[in-house]
């Protein structure tokens, strides 16, 4: 059964969804509705985005379950290794994960397709020369991400 609720962040709201005691959707959106988390993931993801939207590391991640195909999920799990308030570029990632840096951008549609946004911190990674590339849900967003997580470039 899935379970949803709204965050209100300083970004916009957010809906996030649980399902079987694990996150499986999280993503800004125009909808603005109150609710409060109806399940114990619930709760545990919006303590962890009271703290992440505090300036924080939150610490880290409740339970997740994104779908998505076998290389997807590879580079979410690259890219939720790199520390908050840290960047790396599309290309390292790629290197992390034993790829080619011209694997870039396959990993930067992988990363587009990252249905837990934030939970995978997809928003830390970056052009190969510091520049805010690719982020589905808008730079703006992105440039805030980082600079609430004060990340260096």
């Amino acid at each position: 059964m899935n379970n949803v609720f709204f965050y209100r962040s300083p970004l916009g709201s957010m809906r996030v969804t649980g399902q079987n005691g694990a996150l499986v959707s999280a993503a800004f959106t125009d909808d603005v509705i109150e609710t409060e988390p109806s399940s114990p993931v619930l709760f545990e993801a919006k303590a962890w985005l009271d703290r992440y939207f505090a300036g924080r590391d939150p610490g880290p991640v409740p339970p997740l379950a994104p779908s998505g195909t076998a290389f997807q999920k590879a580079v979410w799990t690259a890219v939720s290794a790199v520390p908050y308030g840290e960047t790396i570029s599309y290309g390292d990632l790629a290197v992390s994960m034993g790829l080619s840096p011209r694997h870039a951008r396959a990993v930067g549609n992988a990363l587009h397709r990252n249905p837990l946004l934030l939970f995978i911190p997809c928003h830390r990674a970056i052009g190969r020369d510091g520049a805010l590339t690719g982020f589905a849900d808008g730079i703006a967003r992105k440039e805030a991400l980082l600079k609430s997580e004060q990340a260096r470039r």
